[in-house]
């Protein structure tokens, strides 16, 4: 490295932005995903003792798929290459394996490659790394937001561990927030500025997950305010809106709001009020609240306000929730969108939801037991006992239905399911109607 090099590394760790500077150079270091490497864990226990296989780190911006990457990079003894797919081409791949060719060659030295954005490799570029993955060439290391099991050649996946990394809690950012303010060396200690409680819960809630957004955040509120008399800088919550772009909306996660908001969206779902019912989902989305946990209301709705009156309300909510963990904000709001309107508009029953309870409250209430006719018959020496004797088999009578008794003997006259008048339930009851004419 020669005086400019030198020079130009160190205006680089000075001026690189915070969430670089604060990157973590030790497993120790590390903030979240203790599912993957806590102590007992295996990439833990890989990575300590450097006896690494290939990996492919899955998961959202922000959750820190290149920061295990680079803690690999500080403690294997092995080479270390990083190159981004999105600019990389065949001839980088070509140098990466002569290098490790070379080095196994001469130094009995292994060779890590860290792709990152692997799913931008097309079919030849992985295609071209896989024979040296395989001969242990080189070990790869993959980051990609992505799913792998769409996205990455099968082949190659099939000789790496996937590791799927999560959104950093609240708790998580919190943490690192707090670094980034105190810490002197790596953050803005230096700086002297002071975050409210207030400030710093709504970073870390309007983060939903991504600490870079929130370091981002946190960066440029210290950067940007001027000193207050007491010579301290002081970020608000005033400040922490501004600098985030995202206006505090009153929603906390685990307040009063948080439930009344919920109960306001699912009621305006049962209302059968479209404008109503987008308009809390807009909020929520806006105060960050988890899509997850979104789309399972919606699931829910379809099926306890909805039902039967509408089946394809929870098709449409269960491909929605699924889409969303597919695609991701910010296009999960459109998803949403798509199948909270369609809940909102549908014919509503609560037939279902009252028939299972109906049904429990039963269960509870009298002892029964299954009519001999239907008990089952499949076993040597059930007829001695009677079992299945009498039985008649719906598909031997006309209209496919035979005239029997199925509820037990106890609850005989008993009725759990009352279709409504409303949508597709009208047509249930005409057919069953139909039948015992």
């Amino acid at each position: 490295m020669d005086l400019f090099d030198y020079m130009r590394e160190t205006k680089k760790e000075k001026e690189s932005p915070l969430a670089s500077r604060l990157r973590p150079t030790t497993l120790d270091e590390v903030v979240g995903q203790q599912h993957i490497i806590g102590k007992d864990k295996l990439l833990y226990r890989a990575i300590k003792a450097d006896k690494l296989s290939s990996l492919i780190f899955y998961g959202p911006p922000g959750t820190g798929k290149t920061t295990l990457a680079k803690v690999i990079a500080n403690t294997t003894s092995a080479e270390f290459t990083q190159i981004n797919a999105t600019v990389a081409g065949k001839k980088d791949m070509e140098d990466v394996v002569n290098k490790a060719k070379q080095l196994a060659g001469m130094y009995q030295k292994k060779s890590i490659l860290f792709v990152d954005e692997i799913h931008r490799f097309n079919k030849g570029q992985q295609d071209y790394l896989l024979p040296f993955v395989e001969d242990g060439t080189i070990i790869l290391i993959g980051a990609t937001t992505e799913n792998p099991y769409f996205e990455v050649n099968g082949a190659l996946l099939s000789r790496s561990s996937v590791f799927e990394l999560r959104p950093l809690s609240k708790e998580d950012i919190k943490t690192l927030l707090l670094r980034a303010v105190h810490d002197e060396k790596k953050g803005m200690g230096s700086f002297h500025a002071e975050i409210t409680d207030e400030a710093l819960e709504f970073l870390a809630d309007i983060a939903g997950g991504d600490a870079r957004s929130a370091l981002n955040a946190i960066e440029l509120g210290i950067l940007t305010t001027e000193r207050s008399e007491d010579g301290l800088i002081h970020i608000t919550l005033d400040v922490a809106s501004e600098c985030i772009q995202k206006r505090v909306v009153r929603y906390d996660k685990t307040g009063d709001n948080h439930y009344d908001t919920i109960s306001a969206f699912i009621k305006s779902m049962r209302g059968s009020d479209p404008d109503a019912a987008v308009y809390y989902l807009a909020k929520m989305l806006y105060a960050g609240e988890d899509i997850k946990f979104i789309a399972r209301r919606i699931m829910i709705c379809a099926s306890e306000d909805v039902g039967n009156a509408d089946p394809m309300a929870l098709t449409v909510a269960v491909s929605a929730a699924q889409a969303v963990e597919r695609v991701g904000m910010p296009e999960a709001q459109i998803i949403l969108s798509q199948a909270v309107l369609y809940v909102a508009t549908a014919p509503k029953s609560n037939s279902a939801y009252n028939a299972i309870f109906a049904a429990m409250e039963s269960v509870k209430r009298t002892k029964t037991t299954v009519p001999v006719h239907l008990q089952d018959s499949h076993y040597k020496g059930s007829a001695k006992l009677g079992h299945g004797i009498g039985y008649q088999y719906a598909h031997d009578y006309p209209k496919h239905y035979a005239k029997q008794q199925y509820l037990p003997d106890e609850i005989v006259e008993e009725v759990f399911y009352q279709a409504s008048d409303n949508g597709y339930e009208k047509k249930i009851q005409e057919h069953m109607k139909w039948l015992k004419e």
